[in-house]
C-alpha cells in the first residue's frame, strides 16, 4: 500500500552528497532535513519522513494508553482482593512473559509482514484489554489477559524496529528514529503514570481501561493507514514450523561472537542501572519522605535520560557517538557508588538524573547491532532484543530486592553500581575484540 499523499518524504533519508555544507539540504520528497555534522540527519529530517510521523504518532498513543492501563488495571485488582501482592503482580506480569515471547515468536518479524503483524498485535492486546473491563472478571483471569499482550509485546517492538530500517534506511536515520522512540517511551511513561493517577480520580479503572483499549485500536488504525505493506523478509515458501524457526534464529544469533556481544552490551547496563531504582521506595521511605517525594525520586532517571539522549542524538555526529558508547555504557553505574554515603533527596535525585544520561550509549550501540545482524534475521533480532532487555531487567530488580531483605538499601544500591560497571567493563572489551563490519565509525 502506497503512503497517503501529502508533505514529507516516502523513503530512507540518505545523508547528503555534501556532508559539510552549512544550510539544511533538501530530503527526498520535497521535505528538509538540517544536517547537524557530517553523517548525521538530525531528528528534524527523521520526522520529515511521512511513515515515521505514523509510527510514531501510533506509539505515543499507545504509549500512554499502556501506562493509564497499567495503573488503572493495579488500582482494579486492589480494589476487588485488598491485596498489595496481587495488585504489584499486575507489573510484573507485565514483564516475565517477555522472555517465552522473546524466544518462542520471534521469527513471526520476519515470517510475516511487518504491517501485518504490528496491526494484529496492536488488535489482540486491545481485545485483551477490552475484555478486562467486563464486570465480574475473576482475578486470576485478569492476570492471565496480562501476560497474553506481555508475551506479544517483544514481537511488535522488534518488529516497528526492523521496519524503522526499511522506513528510515540503515544510516545515522535509523539511529536517530530508534532514538524518538525511546524518548518517547520514557516521556511516555512520565506523562501516562501521572495522567493515569488523576484519570482515576474522576472515572472508574474499567472506564480508564476502555480508554487504553481504544489508544490501542487507534494505534492499530495508523498503522494500518498511514505506512505502506512490505513483504515478509523470510521466503513465502520456506515451511519451517514457526517455534523451531525461532529457536533456530536465536541459536543462530548467539552463535555469531559479534552479535551475542552487542546484546550483552544491551542488556548488561540496564539490569545493574535499574536496581537502585527498584530500590527508592525503601530508601525514601528511611529518608522519611513522603508521596511526593518518591514520585520526584521515580522521576529523575527518566528526565535525565530524555535530556541526554535528545541532547547527543542533536549535536553529536555518528562518529562521535560511536566513540562514546562503550565509555558512557559502563560508566553509567558509577553514579549509583554514591548511596555508599547515604545521600540527602537532594543527592539522591541528582544520581537518578547522572544515571539516567547513560542511556545515550544506545545511540552508538544501536547502528553496530543493524550492521551485524544479517536482514533475514533482522526481526527476529530485534526481537530477541527487546525481550532480553526487558528480562534482564526484571531479574536486575528481583536480585536487588532480595538482596536488601538482608543488607541495608543504600548498601545494596551502591553495590549494584560497582558490580554493573564491573560486568559492563568485560562485555564492553569483548565487544572491542569482535570484528565489527563497517558502518562509518569504529568501535
Amino acid at each position: 500500500m502506497s503512503t497517503p499523499s501529502g508533505p514529507g518524504t516516502t523513503g530512507p533519508i540518505e545523508p547528503p552528497p555534501d556532508a559539510h555544507a552549512s544550510r539544511p539540504e533538501p530530503a527526498p520528497g520535497g521535505g528538509e532535513g538540517p544536517v547537524p555534522g557530517p553523517g548525521s540527519v538530525g531528528y528534524g529530517a527523521v520526522f520529515g519522513v511521512r511513515e515515521f510521523r505514523a509510527v510514531f504518532a501510533a506509539h505515543l498513543v499507545s504509549m500512554l494508553g499502556e501506562m493509564i492501563g497499567q495503573i488503572a488495571l493495579s488500582v482494579l485488582v486492589y480494589r476487588i482482593t485488598g491485596s498489595p501482592l496481587l495488585s504489584a503482580l499486575t507489573f510484573a506480569t507485565s514483564m516475565v512473559p517477555y522472555a517465552i515471547g522473546g524466544a518462542l515468536l520471534s521469527s513471526v518479524a520476519d515470517r510475516f509482514p511487518a504491517r501485518r503483524v504490528l496491526v494484529v498485535c496492536d488488535l489482540v492486546h486491545a481485545g485483551c484489554v477490552a475484555a478486562m473491563v467486563v464486570p465480574g472478571m475473576p482475578v486470576a483471569v485478569l492476570l492471565a489477559l496480562r501476560c497474553v499482550p506481555a508475551a506479544i509485546s517483544p514481537v511488535f517492538s522488534g518488529t516497528r524496529s526492523a521496519t524503522l530500517g526499511d522506513i528510515l534506511g540503515e544510516g545515522d536515520a535509523f539511529v536517530l528514529g530508534r532514538s524518538v522512540i525511546r524518548i518517547t517511551a520514557q516521556t511516555a511513561q512520565l506523562a501516562g503514570f501521572g495522567a493515569g493517577g488523576l484519570l482515576l480520580a474522576a472515572v472508574s479503572p474499567r472506564a480508564a481501561l476502555a480508554l487504553t483499549a481504544a489508544a490501542l485500536v487507534g494505534s492499530a488504525l495508523v498503522l494500518r493507514f498511514g505506512t505502506r505493506r512490505r513483504p515478509a523478509r523470510q521466503p513465502a515458501g520456506d515451511g519451517a514450523a514457526l517455534l523451531g524457526d525461532s529457536l533456530g534464529g536465536v541459536r543462530r544469533l548467539f552463535a555469531d561472537r559479534r552479535i551475542r556481544a552487542l546484546m550483552l552490551l544491551s542488556w548488561v547496563p540496564p539490569m545493574f542501572v535499574v536496581m537502585p531504582e527498584a530500590l527508592l521506595t525503601p530508601y525514601s521511605d528511611g529518608l522519611g519522605l513522603g508521596s511526593a517525594g518518591l514520585g520526584l525520586l521515580m522521576c529523575g532517571m527518566p528526565v535525565g535520560a530524555i535530556a541526554a539522549e535528545a541532547l547527543v542524538g542533536s549535536l553529536l555526529g555518528p562518529r562521535a557517538r560511536a566513540r562514546l558508547t562503550l565509555p558512557v555504557g559502563v560508566a553509567a553505574m558509577l553514579p549509583a557508588l554514591g548511596y555508599a554515603c547515604r545521600p540527602s533527596f537532594g543527592w539522591a535525585l541528582a544520581l537518578q538524573l547522572l544515571t539516567g544520561c547513560g542511556i545515550a550509549y544506545s545511540l552508538g550501540l544501536d547502528q553496530w547491532f543493524l550492521a551485524a545482524v544479517p536482514d533475514g534475521l533482522r526481526g527476529r533480532a530485534m526481537t530477541v532484543l527487546t525481550a532480553g532487555l526487558m528480562t534482564f531487567q526484571g531479574l536486575g530488580m528481583a536480585v536487588s530486592g532480595a538482596v536488601a531483605e538482608f543488607a541495608p538499601v543504600h548498601v545494596v544500591a551502591a553495590a549494584a553500581g560497582g558490580c554493573g560497571a564491573l560486568c559492563s567493563l568485560l562485555v564492553a572489551l569483548e565487544v572491542r575484540r569482535t570484528v565489527a563490519r563497517p558502518v562509518g565509525a569504529e568501535v
